[in-house]
């Protein structure tokens, strides 16, 4: 009975031993596992590491290669920059050279025509050079004396208008105008040929003279149409037409030099006297 007994516990022993080694199996299997899952972690959260510091260092070298690169392109833009602003300082400079060898190839001009003018007058006034010489038998006759020089003679445009002007400004108008007409006559190719006929304009203008005064400013427009003296002329005949009472014709001289000029000193100066006599009827 006692074997029977001792035989039962020990098969319940073994039957009770047996599942508590297949678990402590399966828990080492499981903790071999999870060891094995620790250490993948560990490599990959190394690996993450080594490729954010590779980005940091790509970042680093890449923002460094774009400041060389913009520091490079300003530099080149500065570089540029001066070139083109000493490129403008030398055709500005250009400009004014030959803006002032303009000037003085119209001096030049001016006095060479002075001076072929002033040739053909003399050569013009010299006495003719006798073919035979003169009989002693022959009565004495008196040699009549050379024409006067003009008083235009040896003067440059530019003297010429010059002198004209001052007596323009010290109101000696008719004086003025025949200086000024004189240098038209003489010159009328001259720069201030434009000048001279609006200054006769306005010497006739100052003496009240305003039929004649529009028909100096008239010239200005028709024979010098490309001078800087026509919106001032434009301007001056709608005063001077209304000095006489043509109030629509001098409204229409100031609409056409507001149209045609406008942003011309006469233009502006126009504007105030189109609004000064906006309400003023015209007269017949």
């Amino acid at each position: 009975m006692k074997r029977i007994v001792i035989t039962a516990v020990i098969l319940l022993l073994g039957g009770a031993l047996a599942p508590a080694s297949a678990q402590n199996r399966e828990h080492q299997q499981m903790a071999a596992e999870l060891r094995m899952l620790q250490e993948q972690q560990q490599q990959l959260a190394l690996t993450f590491a080594q490729l954010a510091d590779a980005i940091k260092a790509l970042n680093a070298r890449l923002n460094a290669g774009l400041d060389d690169v913009n520091n490079t392109m300003r530099k080149g833009l500065a570089d540029q920059r001066l070139v083109i602003d000493g490129m403008g300082n030398d055709l500005r400079t250009i400009r004014e050279r030959t803006d002032d060898m303009s000037v003085r190839l119209g001096t030049i001009r001016d006095e060479i025509d002075a001076l072929r003018t002033n040739v053909t007058t003399l050569s013009q006034a010299a006495p003719p050079t006798p073919l035979e010489p003169p009989d002693p038998n022959a009565p004495a006759t008196v040699t009549p004396a050379p024409a006067p020089t003009p008083s235009t003679a040896g003067l440059s445009p530019t003297r010429m208008y010059q002198t004209a002007f001052a007596d323009y400004t010290s109101g000696q108008y008719s004086l003025a105008i025949t200086g000024f007409e004189q240098l038209i006559r003489t010159f009328p190719r001259s720069e201030t040929a434009d000048d001279a006929q609006f200054f006769i304009g306005e010497a006739q203008y100052m003496q009240n003279k305003f039929a004649d005064a529009i028909a100096a400013y008239n010239a200005v427009i028709q024979n010098y149409p490309m001078g800087d003296q026509v919106p001032l002329a434009l301007y001056k005949r709608g005063q001077a037409q209304q000095q006489l009472g043509q109030v629509d014709a001098a409204r229409a001289s100031w609409q056409l030099v507001i149209d045609k000029f406008p942003d011309s000193d006469g233009a502006r100066l126009a504007k105030q006297r189109l609004d000064a006599v906006s309400r003023q009827p015209s007269r017949p």
